[in-house]
């Protein structure tokens, strides 16, 4: 049918899975054509349903919702993608914005937002959940701190090298001696990356190393 906007679910949750199909397929103007339960399915289904756009959970097993955007770019450059997902943190904003997402909405939103997002993403404008564009608003407006959140994301390799080793659980310490660096050095690398990173904690650079896929390899 002309006019219907035809998505992928991919989500690793059959319930949410479920609602999420029951929601879209009430509109109508748009039509869930395929699901995925992982990155991998995602990719696969992408290219062969060739669906107007993605709906990306970012937690999902075999590949996560980052790496196949990431992938996704690269194979369907022309595909909408738009993130479905619990966290707030900038950490993960920030790293799905450089992948490419069109979209970042909270599954914790009410059922309109979504809504709202697919419609939005699908005439060609960028959507972001309005609990982020609070903060994001906030944080310029001087009403967050700036060594919370406000960095460009940007963190270079010996930067991320310290984040992958710290995830990994090594002390400063031992960090320190497998680079040959001090501790000190060490200390200042981290405070960097975690301010350009809007890292609060190090529960934030688990999940940011997660989201990298640097758990997987070590």
């Amino acid at each position: 049918m002309p006019g219907i906007t035809r998505i992928l679910l991919a989500e690793d949750h059959g319930t949410v899975r479920e609602g999420i199909k029951m929601l879209v397929n009430s509109q109508p103007d748009m039509e869930v054509v395929g699901e995925a339960g992982d990155g991998e399915a995602a990719i696969r289904e992408t290219q062969q349903l060739e669906p107007d756009l993605v709906l990306m959970d970012i937690s999902m097993p075999t590949l996560n919702g980052l790496k196949a955007t990431k992938k996704l770019r690269k194979l369907c450059p022309n595909i909408k993608i738009l993130t479905l997902t619990r966290h707030t943190d900038d950490g993960y904003l920030q790293q799905l914005i450089k992948a490419g997402v069109n979209g970042y909405v909270l599954k914790q939103s009410a059922p309109t937002e979504l809504i709202t997002a697919i419609r939005t993403v699908t005439a060609g404008q960028s959507y972001l959940d309005p609990t982020l564009v609070q903060r994001v608003m906030g944080r310029y407006a001087g009403n967050l701190p700036a060594a919370r959140g406000s960095g460009t994301g940007e963190v270079t390799d010996r930067e991320a090298e310290v984040l992958r080793l710290i995830a990994w659980g090594y002390s400063n310490k031992e960090i320190g001696m497998r680079l040959d660096l001090s501790v000190k050095t060490i200390e200042a690398h981290k405070s960097n990356a975690m301010r350009k990173l809007g890292m609060n904690s190090r529960i934030d650079i688990v999940r940011y190393a997660l989201l990298q896929g640097w758990l997987q390899d070590n």
